[in-house]
């Protein structure tokens, strides 16, 4: 066999130097394959991406945001801050510390007008996508909720980081530029993060603890802390098998001022889950065909689909009517079948509470006991009620109940996740209920603000959606919109003031509020508050809560209703109806229903109010008119102007005082 020479004046054979050559090549393969130690990133947003050179120095939460890419979207426009841009970037959090960081929370300080539409590994605290991210957004873990240490997992990355692969669309921002969010941070308690440090497409933080930080007192947790919001559901498995498991939803509202009318709930599931039964409450949609042809019909090829009840991806769920409270199938649950009310613990406790349970079918691949994985994409929302964001499913320590049998032992949940919703402020034209403001000194109203409750289902092309509605008589506000422009007109054209050819649209509230001020003394005030239903149903337990500002601590009586203050600030002031009166009906027709216009629901009563120990109070410059209302817990639109205390109003009172003067001279040279 030929030999090859080389410059030594060794010979290698053919057949040595292809089997070095051949080892070479292997040991090559295997020193890169094996010179990773962070390997792939793991399934759901599991950490694994190669970490950056930047967190070899840091000692504690590591964080990064990598702007990836854009592209333009439709329509295209000259405009540069109309111009919309879809965008992906990636996050990335890292526990380099030696504590486990439990709930983590991360701050990204969008400033782009985001909108977010999708995140992996990760899910937003304020809401459901698309999510507006405007003023930045916190992310928490999905499903890792935890990022334990290097230490205690011998580097395993998936473990100790997560990647948060962000999809949304951006505005404003040129072809040239890279935007980057203002800063990004840890939220949690106890961190401090300094500015992050930004280089081209890429920015970086390191967080350490606050050595002052002193951890609240109590028992320690084994999964993340529990959080209060306004509306707290907490999702409780009580008993769980192979295939199924059931589990309960407790739904309790902790607002002083929060209320909810015929709930409605929906989640979205996330594994090919379906509901079989439940206790407690219902859901809207009940179709076989749609479980058949599922994946779940595929797999349980014997069960009876026709009994099934929802086989939904977002099924959409509500509270039983009471008198299905005392059925052996449906009810006999505590704290259900209340018509999906759910009154603030400040009127009625027992009635700050919901509850239901349901039986969840799950599909390979978890098929075993310990497989749970709670809904996602959580929306609860009300007739004529606040608006709530919800955030993810947090797990939390299980949950404990009393013993059914009656002994003092306690009973502990399998597994339990924590869902909180709060109060979001309406936006412009987006209430569902308004205010009309009026005082004795004062002919005229002011009426609730063009389409304070939208304008969605108006034509505009007939009036005018931006334009101030008129001022009215007062006897105005008793009959709806429709029948109010020929006394609009003719109180304009009495009191010389312009009428534009295009009216005003209406205001489109089911529920209207009138606050007049009709004294104003040296020592109080008194004021008359004023409830319309301009709807066909009723409400039952309504209340009103005022807050009065400045004049809040000088609240003295309310004669019609019952009046509870709201602490600490003592501002607020609750009102609702007495005994008897705690229905506020709906609308109804009039005597006459083809010449009467129709007649409201109302309710009345007159507030009184000091002005001791307060200085500086102006009823007419607007202390004497609320600075938030609400109704059922809906902050309601509020006028844009007060009445004024006018120069004709003074004349008038000049002219008859003139007048009452010369009465009595006149009658004194009759007597004499």
């Amino acid at each position: 066999m030929r030999a090859i020479e080389v410059k030594t004046g060794m010979k290698i054979p053919w057949d040595v130097r292809y089997s070095l050559s051949l080892f070479i090549l292997l040991s090559s393969i295997l020193f890169v394959c094996n010179g990773q130690d962070y390997g792939t990133p793991g399934e759901d947003g599991g950490g694994g991406a190669e970490p950056p050179p930047e967190m070899a120095h840091c000692n504690g939460i590591f964080m990064s945001y990598n702007f990836g890419s854009r592209e333009r979207e439709y329509p295209h426009v000259k405009n540069v801050t109309a111009q919309s841009w879809a965008f992906k970037s990636t996050a990335m959090i890292v526990n380099a510390g030696r504590e486990e960081l439990k709930g983590w929370q991360m701050f990204i300080g969008f400033r782009h007008k985001e909108l977010i539409v999708s995140a992996t590994g990760a899910a937003p605290m304020d809401g459901d996508y698309p999510l507006d991210a405007s003023n930045g957004t916190t992310f928490v873990g999905s499903p890792n909720t935890d990022l334990k240490t290097s230490i205690e997992t011998a580097g395993d990355f998936t473990q100790i980081s997560a990647n948060i692969e962000i999809t949304g669309t951006l505005f404003g921002v040129s072809k040239a530029v890279t935007p980057m969010p203002r800063t990004i941070k840890l939220t949690n308690d106890g961190w401090e993060c300094p500015a992050a440090k930004r280089k081209g497409g890429s920015m970086h933080v390191c967080c350490k603890r606050n050595p002052k930080f002193k951890n609240k007192t109590g028992l320690k947790t084994k999964f993340a802390p529990r959080r209060y919001g306004d509306l707290n559901i907490v999702y409780d498995v009580l008993q769980s098998f192979d295939s199924n498991y059931l589990a309960q939803v407790t739904i309790d509202n902790d607002n002083p001022l929060g209320r909810l009318d015929r709930w409605n709930l929906t989640f979205e599931w996330m594994r090919g889950e379906f509901i079989n039964t439940m206790r407690g409450a219902y859901t809207h949609k009940k179709d076989p065909s749609e479980c058949l042809y599922s994946k779940a019909g595929q797999y349980y090829k014997d069960l009876d689909f026709s009994q099934v009840m929802n086989c939904q991806r977002k099924p959409a769920i509500s509270d039983l009517p009471p008198e299905k409270k005392e059925d052996n199938v449906t009810g006999k649950l505590p704290f259900c079948c209340k018509n999906g009310t759910l009154l603030p613990p400040i009127m009625d406790p027992s009635k700050s509470r919901s509850m239901f349970q349901l039986q969840v079918f799950k599909l390979p691949p978890d098929l075993n006991r310990t497989a749970l994985y709670p809904p996602q994409h959580w929306k609860i929302d009300g007739v004529l009620n606040p608006q709530y964001k919800c955030g993810p499913p947090v797990r939390v320590d299980p949950s404990q109940f009393p013993d059914p049998s009656g002994l003092l032992a306690v009973t502990y949940a399998i597994s339990s996740w924590q869902v909180v919703c709060n109060i979001t402020k309406p936006k412009a034209q987006a209430s569902r209920c308004c205010v009309s403001f009026s005082a004795f000194y004062n002919n005229s109203a002011v009426p609730c603000n063009t389409c304070a409750c939208g304008c969605n289902d108006i034509d505009t092309d007939t009036c005018n959606a931006n334009s101030n509605p008129l001022l009215l008589p007062p006897d105005a506000l008793l009959v709806p919109f429709d029948n109010r422009t020929l006394k609009a007109r003719a109180w304009a054209k009495q009191n010389h003031m312009p009428v534009p050819k295009k009216l005003p649209c209406p205001d489109n509230c089911g529920v209207s509020i009138n606050w007049h001020v009709s004294t104003d003394y040296k020592n109080g005030w008194t004021a008359r508050l004023t409830v319309f239903n301009w709807r066909d149903f009723a409400f039952e337990d309504w209340f009103v809560a005022i807050d009065m500002g400045k004049a809040g601590p000088g609240y003295e009586n309310v004669y019609s209703f019952n009046g509870t203050r709201v602490p600490p600030s003592n501002r607020t002031v609750i009102f609702q109806g007495l005994p008897g009166m705690n229905y506020l009906v709906g609308q109804v027709n009039g005597t006459n229903p083809l010449r009467d216009p129709p007649v409201p629901g109302k309710q009345q009563s007159v507030i009184s109010f000091t002005k001791k120990n307060i200085k500086g109070l102006n009823i007419p410059e607007g202390d004497g008119f609320p600075t938030k209302l609400f109704f059922n817990g809906e902050e309601c639109a509020l006028p844009k102007h007060f009445p004024k205390k006018s120069s004709g109003h003074r004349h008038g009172i000049r002219v008859l005082m003139s007048f009452v003067f010369a009465t009595m001279a006149a009658f004194a040279l009759m007597m004499d």
